[in-house]
Protein backbone atom coordinates (compact mmCIF):
# COMPACT_ATOMS: atom_id res chain seq x y z
CA UNK A 1 0.00 0.00 0.00
CA UNK A 2 1.48 3.63 -1.36
CA UNK A 3 0.85 6.55 0.14
CA UNK A 4 -1.75 7.79 -1.43
CA UNK A 5 -3.70 4.40 -0.27
CA UNK A 6 -2.56 5.20 3.32
CA UNK A 7 -3.66 8.63 3.29
CA UNK A 8 -7.22 7.90 1.99
CA UNK A 9 -7.72 5.04 4.34
CA UNK A 10 -6.83 7.47 7.22
CA UNK A 11 -9.06 10.74 6.10
CA UNK A 12 -11.97 7.69 5.91
CA UNK A 13 -11.43 6.90 9.28
CA UNK A 14 -11.31 10.20 10.12
CA UNK A 15 -14.51 11.38 7.90
CA UNK A 16 -12.25 13.95 6.57
CA UNK A 17 -11.28 14.76 2.82
CA UNK A 18 -8.44 15.02 1.16
CA UNK A 19 -7.08 18.64 -0.01
CA UNK A 20 -4.98 18.19 -3.11
CA UNK A 21 -2.64 21.35 -3.80
CA UNK A 22 -1.37 21.82 -7.25
CA UNK A 23 2.09 23.64 -7.99
CA UNK A 24 4.40 23.31 -11.24
CA UNK A 25 7.69 21.98 -10.69
CA UNK A 26 10.21 24.72 -10.78
CA UNK A 27 8.12 27.33 -10.92
CA UNK A 28 10.38 29.95 -9.45
CA UNK A 29 13.00 27.45 -9.16
CA UNK A 30 13.01 24.18 -7.69
CA UNK A 31 14.27 25.05 -4.46
CA UNK A 32 11.27 27.85 -4.46
CA UNK A 33 8.84 24.40 -5.32
CA UNK A 34 10.99 22.31 -1.96
CA UNK A 35 10.15 25.09 0.24
CA UNK A 36 6.03 25.67 -0.54
CA UNK A 37 5.81 21.65 -0.62
CA UNK A 38 6.94 21.69 2.97
CA UNK A 39 5.28 24.77 3.73
CA UNK A 40 1.99 23.34 2.09
CA UNK A 41 2.29 20.22 4.58
CA UNK A 42 2.26 22.10 7.85
CA UNK A 43 -0.54 23.80 6.38
CA UNK A 44 -2.81 21.20 5.97
CA UNK A 45 -2.95 19.66 2.31
CA UNK A 46 -3.13 16.18 2.27
CA UNK A 47 -1.61 15.21 -1.15
CA UNK A 48 0.48 17.55 -2.78
CA UNK A 49 0.67 17.81 -6.93
CA UNK A 50 3.60 18.29 -8.82
CA UNK A 51 3.04 19.62 -12.75
CA UNK A 52 5.87 18.53 -14.90
CA UNK A 53 6.39 21.91 -17.63
CA UNK A 54 5.72 20.97 -21.03
CA UNK A 55 5.80 23.25 -23.95
CA UNK A 56 2.50 22.56 -25.47
CA UNK A 57 0.03 21.74 -22.84
CA UNK A 58 -3.59 20.76 -24.00
CA UNK A 59 -5.63 20.55 -20.69
CA UNK A 60 -4.13 23.62 -18.91
CA UNK A 61 -5.23 27.40 -18.79
CA UNK A 62 -3.23 30.57 -19.29
CA UNK A 63 -2.12 30.36 -15.76
CA UNK A 64 -0.48 27.03 -15.70
CA UNK A 65 0.70 27.77 -19.27
CA UNK A 66 2.67 30.79 -17.93
CA UNK A 67 4.05 29.04 -14.76
CA UNK A 68 5.28 26.01 -17.17
CA UNK A 69 6.88 28.19 -19.32
CA UNK A 70 8.55 29.93 -16.18
CA UNK A 71 10.09 26.69 -15.19
CA UNK A 72 10.91 25.59 -18.80
CA UNK A 73 12.94 29.32 -19.04
CA UNK A 74 14.72 27.94 -15.53
CA UNK A 75 15.62 24.84 -17.57
CA UNK A 76 13.23 22.54 -15.15
CA UNK A 77 13.56 18.61 -16.53
CA UNK A 78 11.92 15.55 -15.44
CA UNK A 79 15.07 13.97 -13.97
CA UNK A 80 15.51 17.03 -11.85
CA UNK A 81 11.71 17.29 -10.18
CA UNK A 82 12.50 13.19 -9.39
CA UNK A 83 15.29 13.57 -7.46
CA UNK A 84 13.98 16.86 -6.04
CA UNK A 85 11.08 14.64 -4.88
CA UNK A 86 14.06 12.14 -3.16
CA UNK A 87 15.46 14.99 -1.23
CA UNK A 88 12.01 16.27 0.07
CA UNK A 89 11.50 12.78 1.68
CA UNK A 90 14.39 13.42 3.84
CA UNK A 91 12.30 15.74 5.11
CA UNK A 92 8.74 14.66 4.67
CA UNK A 93 6.25 11.99 4.12
CA UNK A 94 3.61 13.65 2.18
CA UNK A 95 2.06 11.68 -0.85
CA UNK A 96 3.01 13.26 -4.08
CA UNK A 97 1.65 12.44 -7.35
CA UNK A 98 3.40 14.06 -10.78
CA UNK A 99 1.09 15.47 -13.29
CA UNK A 100 2.57 15.72 -16.74
CA UNK A 101 2.52 14.84 -20.68
CA UNK A 102 3.20 11.71 -22.15
CA UNK A 103 5.69 12.85 -24.65
CA UNK A 104 8.29 13.79 -21.61
CA UNK A 105 7.40 10.53 -20.08
CA UNK A 106 8.00 7.98 -23.50
CA UNK A 107 11.08 10.25 -23.44
CA UNK A 108 12.41 9.56 -20.56
CA UNK A 109 11.54 5.76 -20.87
CA UNK A 110 8.28 4.45 -19.16
CA UNK A 111 9.71 1.67 -17.13
CA UNK A 112 12.80 4.17 -15.93
CA UNK A 113 10.32 6.43 -15.43
CA UNK A 114 8.44 4.55 -13.08
CA UNK A 115 11.38 2.78 -11.43
CA UNK A 116 13.28 6.27 -10.93
CA UNK A 117 9.81 7.63 -9.49
CA UNK A 118 9.23 4.61 -6.79
CA UNK A 119 13.15 4.93 -6.20
CA UNK A 120 13.06 8.93 -5.35
CA UNK A 121 9.54 8.32 -3.14
CA UNK A 122 7.05 9.74 -5.78
CA UNK A 123 3.55 7.67 -5.48
CA UNK A 124 1.75 8.26 -8.79
CA UNK A 125 1.04 10.32 -11.81
CA UNK A 126 -1.50 11.57 -13.98
CA UNK A 127 -0.80 11.84 -17.59
CA UNK A 128 -4.01 13.96 -18.88
CA UNK A 129 -3.53 13.16 -22.60
CA UNK A 130 -2.97 9.00 -21.84
CA UNK A 131 -6.04 7.43 -21.97
CA UNK A 132 -6.70 3.97 -20.17
CA UNK A 133 -7.22 2.07 -22.61
CA UNK A 134 -3.72 3.17 -24.36
CA UNK A 135 -2.02 2.91 -21.00
CA UNK A 136 -1.08 -1.05 -20.62
CA UNK A 137 2.61 0.15 -20.64
CA UNK A 138 2.72 2.56 -17.79
CA UNK A 139 0.11 0.08 -15.79
CA UNK A 140 1.79 -2.65 -16.26
CA UNK A 141 4.92 -1.14 -15.06
CA UNK A 142 3.26 0.41 -12.62
CA UNK A 143 1.71 -2.24 -11.02
CA UNK A 144 4.62 -4.24 -10.24
CA UNK A 145 5.54 -1.91 -8.03
CA UNK A 146 2.56 -0.13 -6.34
CA UNK A 147 2.71 3.03 -8.24
CA UNK A 148 -0.32 4.89 -8.80
CA UNK A 149 -1.70 5.66 -12.15
CA UNK A 150 -4.57 8.13 -11.92
CA UNK A 151 -6.68 8.54 -14.96
CA UNK A 152 -9.43 10.87 -15.46
CA UNK A 153 -13.31 11.60 -16.20
CA UNK A 154 -15.19 14.44 -17.44
CA UNK A 155 -18.98 15.53 -17.01
CA UNK A 156 -19.41 13.54 -20.82
CA UNK A 157 -18.09 10.61 -19.67
CA UNK A 158 -20.09 7.27 -20.11
CA UNK A 159 -21.19 4.48 -17.59
CA UNK A 160 -18.63 2.39 -19.54
CA UNK A 161 -15.86 5.29 -19.47
CA UNK A 162 -16.19 5.29 -15.37
CA UNK A 163 -16.11 1.36 -15.46
CA UNK A 164 -13.40 1.54 -17.13
CA UNK A 165 -10.99 4.19 -15.16
CA UNK A 166 -12.19 2.83 -12.21
CA UNK A 167 -10.20 -0.45 -12.92
CA UNK A 168 -7.52 1.08 -14.37
CA UNK A 169 -7.00 3.87 -11.51
CA UNK A 170 -5.03 3.49 -8.80
CA UNK A 171 -4.82 5.76 -5.76
CA UNK A 172 -8.05 7.55 -6.92
CA UNK A 173 -9.73 9.13 -9.81
CA UNK A 174 -9.65 12.73 -11.15
CA UNK A 175 -12.89 13.82 -12.02
CA UNK A 176 -12.27 17.21 -14.48
CA UNK A 177 -15.33 19.05 -13.07
CA UNK A 178 -16.01 21.18 -16.27
CA UNK A 179 -15.11 20.56 -20.02
CA UNK A 180 -12.70 22.98 -20.90
CA UNK A 181 -9.00 24.17 -19.65
CA UNK A 182 -7.77 24.48 -16.23
CA UNK A 183 -8.32 28.01 -14.55
CA UNK A 184 -10.40 29.37 -11.46
CA UNK A 185 -14.05 29.85 -12.11
CA UNK A 186 -16.53 32.11 -10.40
CA UNK A 187 -19.12 29.34 -10.22
CA UNK A 188 -18.89 25.40 -10.75
CA UNK A 189 -21.35 23.67 -12.90
CA UNK A 190 -24.90 22.61 -11.26
CA UNK A 191 -24.63 19.39 -12.12
CA UNK A 192 -21.42 18.46 -10.30
CA UNK A 193 -22.50 16.96 -7.38
CA UNK A 194 -25.04 14.54 -8.87
CA UNK A 195 -21.77 13.50 -11.32
CA UNK A 196 -19.80 12.54 -8.52
CA UNK A 197 -22.44 10.48 -7.07
CA UNK A 198 -22.88 8.97 -10.01
CA UNK A 199 -19.09 7.98 -10.59
CA UNK A 200 -19.38 6.63 -6.95
CA UNK A 201 -22.09 4.24 -8.12
CA UNK A 202 -20.06 2.46 -10.23
CA UNK A 203 -16.84 2.74 -8.51
CA UNK A 204 -15.02 2.07 -4.73
CA UNK A 205 -12.03 4.57 -5.52
CA UNK A 206 -11.68 7.62 -4.16
CA UNK A 207 -12.49 10.66 -6.67
CA UNK A 208 -11.12 14.07 -6.11
CA UNK A 209 -12.35 16.81 -8.21
CA UNK A 210 -10.31 19.31 -9.80
CA UNK A 211 -10.62 22.31 -12.54
CA UNK A 212 -11.83 25.83 -11.59
CA UNK A 213 -11.60 25.06 -7.79
CA UNK A 214 -11.29 28.44 -6.07
CA UNK A 215 -12.96 29.56 -3.11
CA UNK A 216 -13.27 28.13 0.16
CA UNK A 217 -17.25 28.18 -0.18
CA UNK A 218 -16.68 25.35 -3.43
CA UNK A 219 -14.15 23.38 -1.63
CA UNK A 220 -17.06 23.45 0.72
CA UNK A 221 -20.05 22.15 -1.73
CA UNK A 222 -17.49 19.79 -3.26
CA UNK A 223 -16.88 17.88 -0.31
CA UNK A 224 -20.28 17.24 0.03
CA UNK A 225 -19.75 14.31 -2.53
CA UNK A 226 -16.13 14.30 -3.15
CA UNK A 227 -13.37 11.97 -1.24
CA UNK A 228 -10.93 15.26 -2.14
CA UNK A 229 -10.88 18.43 -3.85
CA UNK A 230 -8.09 19.77 -6.05
CA UNK A 231 -6.87 23.33 -6.31
CA UNK A 232 -4.19 24.65 -8.60
CA UNK A 233 -4.87 27.41 -10.42
CA UNK A 234 -5.69 29.85 -8.14
CA UNK A 235 -2.96 28.61 -6.19
CA UNK A 236 -0.76 28.75 -9.09
CA UNK A 237 -1.64 33.19 -9.20
CA UNK A 238 -1.51 33.59 -6.02
CA UNK A 239 2.60 32.61 -6.38
CA UNK A 240 2.68 34.68 -9.42
CA UNK A 241 0.85 37.68 -8.41
CA UNK A 242 3.31 37.48 -5.07
CA UNK A 243 6.81 36.22 -5.97
CA UNK A 244 8.06 39.73 -5.41
CA UNK A 245 7.23 39.72 -1.62
CA UNK A 246 10.15 38.85 1.36
CA UNK A 247 7.26 36.35 3.13
CA UNK A 248 6.31 34.89 -0.37
CA UNK A 249 6.02 31.16 1.06
CA UNK A 250 4.70 32.32 4.01
CA UNK A 251 1.79 34.25 2.25
CA UNK A 252 1.16 31.37 -0.37
CA UNK A 253 0.87 28.90 2.44
CA UNK A 254 -1.54 31.40 4.59
CA UNK A 255 -3.60 31.48 0.82
CA UNK A 256 -3.36 27.84 1.02
CA UNK A 257 -4.63 27.40 4.28
CA UNK A 258 -7.86 29.48 4.08
CA UNK A 259 -8.34 26.69 1.53
CA UNK A 260 -7.62 23.69 3.35
CA UNK A 261 -9.50 25.01 6.51
CA UNK A 262 -12.64 24.95 4.57
CA UNK A 263 -12.90 21.48 4.88
CA UNK A 264 -12.00 22.00 8.61
CA UNK A 265 -15.03 24.03 8.78
CA UNK A 266 -17.57 22.44 7.02
CA UNK A 267 -16.87 19.14 9.52
CA UNK A 268 -17.13 21.19 12.71
CA UNK A 269 -20.44 22.92 11.40
CA UNK A 270 -21.51 19.30 10.36
CA UNK A 271 -21.33 18.27 13.65
CA UNK A 272 -23.26 20.91 15.23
Amino acid sequence: MNRIDKKFRELKRQKKKAFIAFLTAGDFGLKTTKRLVLEFDKRGVDIIELGVPFSDPIADGPTIQASSERALRRGTRLQDIIKMVGELRKLTDIPIVLMGYYNPVLKYGIKKFVSDCVRHGVDGVIVPDLPPDEADELTAAAKKTGFATIFLLSPTSTAGRIRLVSKKSKGFIYYVSLTGITGARAMLPKELISRVRLIKRYSDKPVCVGFGVSRPEQVREIARAADGIIVGSAIVKEMERDAKRKDFIKHVGNYVQKLTSALTADREASHQ
